[in-house]
């Protein structure tokens, strides 16, 4: 019963990185993006947003599997470490080479947004792995 309680509360976190996603990118694209349009600055953070968001966001996904299985730290690394790149990898072609209309014209911006994501990815899971360490490990009584 325990078991069913666990894996429920992580495929909840993945539906929710999801719906920031989903959210986020939605919001962005109604109503921050064409508000900042005329800035070139803020023009560019908020065209570039989506694939930052979709790098981060997706590369993420395997974290809650991960914490359910307990899989051993350096296997989790691994596993990380290739989605994220594999998340850029894809986006980048993505954005070369449209396949499913999210990109309408290349833009070096949003792969350089899309690699940023992806390396935020990686350090979120470096933050998270630092606290699972902790947890794991037993105080020291000195």
């Amino acid at each position: 019963m325990m078991e069913i309680i666990k894996n429920r509360k992580y495929i909840a976190i993945n539906v929710i990185l999801f719906a920031i996603l989903y959210l986020s990118v939605a919001f962005n694209k109604e109503f921050i993006r064409p508000f900042y349009s005329h800035s070139p600055i803020i023009g560019l953070i908020t065209g570039s947003f989506s694939n930052f968001m979709a790098a981060y966001i997706i590369s993420l996904f395997p974290i809650a599997p991960i914490l359910a299985k307990n899989i051993e730290i350096r296997k989790a690394s691994i596993i990380i470490y290739f989605i994220s790149i594999l998340v850029f990898l894809i986006l980048t072609i993505e954005e070369i080479y449209p396949m499913w209309g999210a990109s309408t014209q290349y833009d070096l911006f949003d792969i350089l947004a899309s690699g940023i994501g992806s390396i935020f990815a990686i350090l979120t899971f470096e933050l998270i792995k630092k606290r699972w360490i902790k947890r794991k490990t037993p105080y020291n009584t000195q």
